[in-house]
């Protein structure tokens, strides 16, 4: 511990160490010699030396000019060791050890008492050394000039108990007992105590003395217990001292809402995949909800905290402010008030402050990279088009009122197409009803009710579940192959060129295609069974010639036996399939028509249920029925309507 005493000593001890310092002016061509020179002359090494430069001197021009380096030299002074440190907030440290350390010297601590003169030996820590008697004598002169025990100081050195003993009488005078002082400051949120010096036969203040003298000064909220103990048995004195501090209001955090979605939609967050290649399709610009769920909730206000001055005031805080969760369209509270819900699947928005979910999503312009690919659990509304490569999807209708290029559109209920779909041979277009277009052109449709178009249908590859209708003036079934359970109508079917038309109607196309499918798959694995019963008659064979097969040998024989088996069961299996398909497809009522109000041009192909033909020339405005499993071509028959919304 520094004391103020100790600080004025080891001032002194600097200047008269300043005085004495013996100092020489030196010279040399360069900075160096000058040194080397003084390092003869003082008789230290280079690195003790300090110096000042009192003339930077010159090389000169070609020896012309030259002056030397000259300089104040001296030797470098040794630094003096306190006992104590500097504390940062205060002036001094008050003896508490530092967080983290592990290490400590013994203290030797000397008190003034009306009993007399008291020591205290603290022992050291970790590694520290030892209290010596020649530091305990030290800390008592620096307290009293009064006479002490010398073999009870070096009793208390050699049992260090860390407690107060008495070593020595005092001439007790309490009118020079150590004064005291304090200070508020910062509103009465700290209290400075400050300490004055014993005089001659003066005591040092007690704990007791300590907590009185606060008290007796309205100091009585936030005091420092731990520097009071420390103050006790180590005084510090003429530095003001933090003994007390308040605590501040703390006012209530208001209430706030917790949103379940994204409520920022600037800041895009793109998806990467396994190999960290960024979609930039994929912006997750819609912020999808279903019926049921929790879209926000309120975090109730907190109550605030009162502070307290040193002088015990209460300083009141503030309550936090509570909220409404406000709710619009298609969005309910739940019972206590506090957490908002969707009613319906939709996109959830914040308008005027207000939760919404609103079933229609709309697309101002283009599905672009503007957008990025849509999907949504409710109705889409596009009222630009659909640029090639992108993806729009949803639970209800899909509308747009453009074009849609090489995309993917894919929704639940209905398809609508103001403009056409022109799929460049890769587009795709799902829906669970009906699509609505001006035109399709190269694009793959598979469609669960209704496929209806003004202009026609060009080179697609169309699957309906009920109906295709092509009705205008220019509504014309060109190329492609089309299947539908019902009916196809157009004006006209096929061209003048002959190009490949394939029509097929009276079956489930989802269930021919699912047949197609099965049987290209046994087809495969007739031909994987065969390549494995080969293989397996070989090694039996082997065997059976009583060749030693190697363990590769043996090995490769139960697999091929194995995948023999499994290749079996599986044909099995999709025997049983594809005669599943077989009953329910002949099973089936319909038998669908086919229709032309114009021209049927050759080459069209026109299959009804199981009858197939092929058109060899030209017919106008007639009908294709089946008839005892033959293509029968009847007087045209007017398809019935499917209007738009119907």
């Amino acid at each position: 511990m520094i004391t103020y005493d100790k600080l004025q000593d080891f001032m002194r001890t600097m200047r008269d160490e300043d005085r004495e310092r013996r100092s020489i002016n030196v010279s040399g061509p360069t900075l160096e010699d000058a040194l080397e020179q003084a390092s003869i002359e003082l008789q230290v090494p280079i690195a003790e030396i300090e110096y000042e430069v009192l003339d930077k001197g010159h090389s000169g021009v070609l020896g012309v000019g030259r002056k030397p380096v000259m300089l104040l030299a001296y030797a470098a002074q040794k630094m003096h060791q306190m006992t104590g440190s500097f504390d940062g907030d205060m002036g001094f440290d008050l003896g508490f050890e530092e967080a983290g350390s592990s290490d400590r010297d013994g203290e030797a601590l000397v008190k003034l008492t009306p009993d007399g003169i008291m020591l205290k030996i603290k022992p050291p820590v970790g590694e520290g050394a030892a209290a010596t008697v020649r530091k305990a004598m030290d800390a008592v002169s620096a307290r009293t000039a009064a006479k002490v025990n010398p073999a009870l100081v070096e009793k208390a050195v050699k049992r260090a108990e860390d407690t107060f003993i008495r070593i020595g009488d005092i001439a007790y005078n309490p009118a020079n007992d150590a004064a005291l002082s304090v200070e508020l400051a910062e509103a009465e949120m700290k209290a400075y105590l400050t300490l004055f010096p014993p005089g001659p036969g003066g005591t040092d203040p007690s704990l007791k003395t300590l907590e009185q003298f606060l008290e007796s000064n309205d100091i009585v909220f936030g005091i420092k217990d731990e520097v009071l103990k420390r103050l006790d048995e180590a005084p510090l004195y003429k530095d003001p001292i933090l003994i007390a501090e308040g605590t501040p209001p703390v006012n209530g955090r208001d209430a706030r809402i917790q949103y379940t979605f994204q409520t920022d939609t600037s800041h895009v967050q793109l998806k990467q995949d396994d190999k960290g290649k960024v979609d930039f399709k994929e912006l997750n610009l819609v912020q999808n909800v279903v019926e049921g769920q929790a879209l926000a909730k309120k975090v109730p206000p907190e109550p605030g905290v009162d502070g307290t001055t040193v002088t015990g005031k209460m300083l009141p805080a503030t309550n936090g402010k509570d909220i409404k969760v406000e709710v619009g369209k298609n969005v309910k509270l739940s019972d206590d008030g506090n957490t908002a819900i969707a009613l319906i699947n939709g996109q959830v928005l914040i308008h005027n402050n207000k939760l919404t979910v609103d079933p229609v999503y709309t697309v101002d312009g283009d599905v672009s990279l503007k957008t990025g690919n849509v999907t949504f659990l409710g109705t889409v509304l596009v009222k630009g088009s659909v640029d090639d490569g992108f993806i729009v999807k949803a639970s209800g209708n899909i509308e747009i009122l453009g074009t849609v290029g090489k995309a993917e559109i894919d929704a639940e209920g209905d398809v609508i197409v103001h403009q056409g779909i022109t799929g460049r041979n890769e587009g795709t277009i799902r829906c669970g009803k009906s699509v609505f277009a001006k035109f399709i052109e190269n694009a793959n449709v598979h469609v669960g009710e209704f496929v209806v178009v003004s202009d026609g249908i060009i080179n697609s590859q169309v699957n309906c579940n009920r109906r295709i209708l092509c009705k205008g003036k220019r509504a014309a079934i060109v190329g492609g192959h089309l299947r539908a359970s019902e009916e196809i109508a157009a004006k006209t079917l096929g061209s003048v060129a002959g190009a490949e038309t394939i029509l097929e109607v009276g079956y489930d196309p989802r269930k021919r295609e699912e047949l197609e499918e099965l049987q290209e798959r046994q087809s495969e694995r007739k031909r994987e069974l065969e390549e494995a019963s080969l293989n397996v008659a070989r090694f039996d064979a082997a065997v059976k010639s009583k060749q030693k097969l190697t363990p590769e040998k043996q090995q490769q024989y139960k697999e091929q036996r194995r995948r023999k088996a499994d290749l079996t069961m599986e044909l099995q299996e999709i025997e049983q399939q594809i005669q599943g398909i077989n009953n329910y497809l002949a099973q089936l009522k319909n038998q669908g028509r086919i229709s032309a109000s114009g021209t049927v041009f050759q080459g069209v192909k026109i299959n009804i249920k199981d009858a197939v033909q092929e058109v060899r020339s030209e017919y106008k405005a007639v009908t294709f029925v089946n008839e005892n499993g033959m293509v029968k071509i009847t007087k045209y028959v007017e398809p019935e309507d499917v209007p738009l919304g119907r």
